[in-house]
């Protein structure tokens, strides 16, 4: 006789287990302390006895029972074990809860910080990581089988709500990247983040501000050396202005990259926002050697940065040092950034006529646009550059001690 919910409550626990019949191999087994667990009974091909358990009433209805008794014995027609299905089932479960995307992706993260071709830089490694803090509320707890575009989209468009639609961009682009990974390590058989492109705002383009006023940047100059701060803010910029490289470079320049009796700094190929296969090498003048002959005797040794935190010798100054440093020296963002000190450089040492852009441009690290020429063309332009490095030290000191700006001019250039 079927069983019922009713009759179902009414049995009672006994000293020993003992078991009442639904229908079609499916029964309730009752413990002697009372737990009703759901159990169904079936033969495989060959007569091999086997039972699956369903789970406890009345978390697992009586329904809800029939209904997975029925599925089993759908499964066992078309010749499959319902037993050893479950087990696959729970080993899937498993697997799937180990990765989730925030675990996908601290995994993508490490490997892409130790792989031997292109590894992530600091700098690199570091934005992926924030990136991660801002989706992994939304997306960090979820198996990657599970991701919707839906999902995806969710967090993103809150960054955009805030105004932040570059970083809604990037999160998407990280985002896609970790999935990427995941179908080439077979977690997940496609990417939900590829149809998502177009769906974000397209962010607004706004360069890094920059002063290309001669005079205002020789008042920016006598500012920066006036600032009251820690040693290694202070020494950091002071060079920037000369040595116009990214910012993340400067903070990150190790004494093992410098020769200074060459006058010449090298910075990895790895630590470049273009990395290639080459280290960029930059020229040092008179000027930049002092600064940093000045820096060496509060260094405790040859091998760490040049800039290090005020927190921890064993990290570089932090990424917002500099910009807040010039916000206390009274200038907004809207002026001046601690990477528009590359616009600067690039603006005037363009205006003075003096110098070729091939030159210019290979000490800024820019890649070249065009790709046919930057193939063949294997020039480093390095006496050029040496001159042109030395030659900037003495304009931005003749800026920096007030003296008369003259107007570049057609004339010039041939100077």
């Amino acid at each position: 006789m079927a069983l019922t919910d009713t009759a179902i409550r009414a049995f009672k626990p006994r000293s020993k287990a003992y078991k009442m019949a639904d229908s079609k191999g499916l029964y309730l087994n009752i413990s002697p302390s009372g737990g009703r667990h759901w159990k169904v009974k079936f033969r495989l091909p060959g007569g091999v006895e086997k039972k699956l358990s369903l789970g406890a009433y009345p978390d697992v209805s009586l329904a809800d029972a029939r209904e997975m008794r029925d599925k089993a014995r759908q499964l066992l027609a078309r010749g499959g074990d319902p037993a050893l299905q479950k087990q696959r089932d729970k080993a899937r479960r498993a697997l799937e809860a180990d990765n989730t995307f925030g675990a996908i992706a601290s995994e993508y993260i490490e490997k892409r910080k130790a792989d031997g071709h292109k590894p992530y830089s600091l700098s690199t490694a570091t934005k992926a990581e924030w990136f991660l803090t801002l989706v992994k509320p939304a997306l960090g707890h979820i198996p990657v089988v599970d991701i919707q575009p839906a999902d995806i989209l969710a967090p993103l468009r809150k960054l955009e709500r805030r105004g932040n639609r570059e970083t809604a961009r990037r999160c998407l682009q990280f985002i896609s990247r970790v999935l990427r990974y995941a179908v080439a390590t077979a977690r997940l058989a496609s990417n939900p983040a590829r149809d998502l492109q177009g769906a974000l705002a397209t962010p607004i383009v706004k360069h890094f501000a920059a002063i290309t006023n001669p005079a205002d940047l020789g008042g920016l100059l006598r500012s920066i050396d006036g600032y009251k701060g820690q040693p290694a803010t202070i020494q950091a910029l002071k060079l920037a202005p000369h040595v116009f490289q990214r910012p993340g470079e400067i903070r990150q320049m190790r004494w093992d990259e410098l020769d200074l009796d060459a006058a010449v700094w090298t910075i990895p190929a790895s630590r470049m926002k273009m990395r290639g296969d080459k280290d960029h090498v930059v020229p040092l003048s008179r000027q930049v050697v002092i600064l940093l002959k000045e820096m060496s005797v509060l260094a405790d040794n040859d091998e760490g940065y040049v800039f290090p935190s005020l927190r921890s010798k064993a990290r570089p100054l932090s990424e917002n040092t500099m910009n807040a440093a010039m916000r206390r020296m009274g200038y907004s963002g809207e002026e001046m950034t601690s990477h528009g000190f590359r616009s600067t450089a690039s603006t005037l040492l363009h205006e003075s006529g003096k110098w070729s852009s091939e030159a210019i441009e290979r000490a800024l690290a820019h890649k070249d646009g065009n790709v046919v020429r930057g193939i063949y063309n294997r020039s480093p332009y390095w006496p050029e550059r040496v001159a042109m490095a030395q030659w900037w030290s003495d304009y931005l000191d003749q800026l920096r001690q007030g003296g008369k700006v003259v107007p570049f001019s057609a004339s010039s250039a041939a100077g």
